[in-house]
């Protein structure tokens, strides 16, 4: 075959080639566009308080998904309305976010604003909340903030990654033992183990919980957040048991709250669980 017979199969192929490169950039430019989209369910119970203190929340934005949860203090006069302010605080502050390099800062910021308005607002009287919250931004990365006993918890391939710590005085109980200023027992026995040391509307509040590094979230990845009327009611083994079916967020929030609901405890505080899934 001489040259000349030679230029059309040339042509082609560098059509073809031209063809590939277009496409394939074409697949780079909407992979790189492509929004992390976040799939949330949610579920209640206000078990055997008079009043449900809890109070929840999400939202998203260009700059990624906010899932909030606050659970106002029973024992305080105002737990209810703390809780709401702090959940309405944090939404308030995200939709005016503008740039992911603000992210972690927000946090802490915001959480000084709404401990300030629940004082505010209190006027003195007694009142006071725990939150955790978190931000899934548009390429699938975690960012986290909590005060309080509720928790975050990330459910991935069967095992539980806890994420925040208890503000609570079981903390300091620990730290004495370790240090041999007291027993296990001493600590399991203490009355005050579960009061807690940092909330919002407390006086004394001076920070929150802050991740310092995102994490990266893998498909499949189910993140938790839930009041003390849920861990306190459910096993690890329970909770396992719902997260490992083939469930929508909602559908696993509600059957989370079934099984609280179906075991009929006395003391059975309020319960809130959001569910963050799908997208990553």
């Amino acid at each position: 075959m001489n040259e000349e017979e030679l230029i059309p199969y040339i042509i082609v192929l560098f059509c073809f080639f031209l063809l590939f490169g277009l496409l394939y950039s074409r697949y780079l430019l909407t992979k790189r566009n492509t929004k992390t989209e976040v799939e949330i369910g949610n579920g209640q119970t206000i078990g055997t308080r008079e009043e449900q203190d809890d109070s929840f929340g999400s939202m998203t934005t260009p700059i990624g998904t906010i899932a909030v949860i606050a659970d106002g203090i029973s024992g305080l006069a105002n737990g209810k309305k703390a809780s709401i302010i702090a959940t309405n605080t944090f939404l308030n502050e995200f939709s005016q976010l503008k740039t992911h390099s603000n992210i972690q800062s927000y946090f802490s910021t915001t959480a000084q604003i709404a401990n300030r308005d629940i004082i505010q607002n209190l006027k003195g009287t007694s009142g006071g909340t725990t939150l955790a919250s978190v931000i899934v931004d548009q390429n699938g990365y975690l960012h986290w903030g909590a005060v309080g006993d509720s928790l975050i918890t990330i459910f991935r391939d069967g095992d539980f990654i806890s994420v925040n710590k208890k503000d609570i005085y079981e903390n300091v109980l620990e730290e004495r033992y370790l240090s041999g200023e007291m027993t296990i027992n001493e600590v399991k026995t203490n009355p005050m183990r579960k009061r807690l040391i940092n909330y919002l509307g407390f006086t004394g509040f001076k920070n929150i919980e802050i991740g310092n590094n995102p994490i990266k979230l893998k498909k499949k990845d189910k993140v938790l957040l839930y009041s003390d009327g849920v861990s306190d009611s459910l096993t690890e083994v329970e909770l396992e048991n719902i997260l490992s079916k083939e469930l929508s967020p909602y559908d696993a929030a509600q059957e989370i709250i079934e099984i609280i609901e179906e075991k009929q405890l006395k003391n059975q505080d309020n319960a809130t669980v959001v569910i963050l899934a799908n997208g990553w």
